[in-house]
């Protein structure tokens, strides 16, 4: 459970350092299975197994090579159990409910991002809310939990602190040659909006949480370390199905535009 000052840290900032949740055989199997999805070896498959650079990128603010990859995975829990299980951690799920202030946790999607070593792409500079235009409102939080230690070196995460009050940007945002964000337009911002972003370090097996409106992106990995990682999107019990453009996820809702988003797709994983 989090504490006053983590959720007041959250609040401030847009994203939290969570503990160590997982043990090195936990990550390990975590690993192995991600592993058997990637390669295409299960009965079962994710909705999407592909390289998010290969094509026109949703996070297109950064200048990519053709050789670079990142492998994206979404809904790597409707292909293996044992990441269905890590989606129900009880740690994730009771903290998740303290930063939505909610009484119900659903699964929005999960996603897989791995960068390998040296080809590893960036993921530009982007909030996940304006990528997810068929639910509202934007109060989603994401556990991301690290499955090789995230570092500089191998392109962790970096954040803005505070953007998640700006509003919803993602159209203006860019980045320059040195993974530094800008705002085509700062205009719109705030006026007391400082864009300064910092490095979000995460151990293997460690925890951490981001709003769906925070500014977050990842540089390249040019190291010879592996960069894998599973995020978990969860939504709170108020999410709504409001369509305004498509989505991956599209396919799976169950009910009529403006009803709670939910059905066996969006799981409850916890519930008080």
């Amino acid at each position: 459970m989090l504490t006053e000052a983590q959720l007041a840290e959250f609040e401030t900032n847009g994203y939290l350092k969570g503990a160590v949740i997982l043990s090195d055989d936990e990550v390990e199997r975590l690993r192995e299975e991600l592993d058997l999805v990637i390669e295409g070896k299960t009965v079962r498959r994710p909705v999407l197994n592909h390289n998010m650079l290969g094509k026109t990128s949703l996070y297109d603010n950064m200048k990519m090579s053709v050789n670079e990859k990142v492998v994206q995975i979404v809904n790597i829990w409707m292909a293996s159990d044992l990441f269905f299980r890590h989606a129900c951690h009880p740690v994730l799920t009771e903290e998740i409910a303290q930063l939505c202030k909610t009484g119900t946790v659903r699964i929005w999607h999960d996603q897989v991002q791995y960068k390998p070593p040296v080809s590893g792409g960036p993921t530009g500079w982007h909030q996940d809310h304006p990528l997810w235009p068929i639910i509202q409102p934007a109060d989603l939080v994401s556990a991301w939990v690290a499955l090789d230690d995230a570092v500089i070196e191998n392109g962790c995460m970096w954040m803005v602190p505070g953007s998640h009050k700006w509003g919803n940007h993602m159209k203006h945002l860019a980045s320059t040659k040195e993974f530094k964000p800008y705002h085509k337009q700062p205009e719109l911002l705030p006026p007391d909006a400082v864009i300064q972003a910092v490095p979000f370090e995460i151990k293997k097996g460690q925890v951490g949480y981001h709003h769906c409106l925070t500014w977050h992106g990842s540089p390249h990995n040019r190291s010879q370390m592996k960069r894998r990682a599973i995020a978990v999107h969860y939504m709170p019990g108020h999410t709504r199905y409001e369509p305004a453009a498509g989505h991956v996820m599209h396919e799976y809702v169950e009910v009529k535009p403006r009803e709670i988003l939910a059905g066996e797709h969006f799981p409850v994983v916890y519930s008080k």
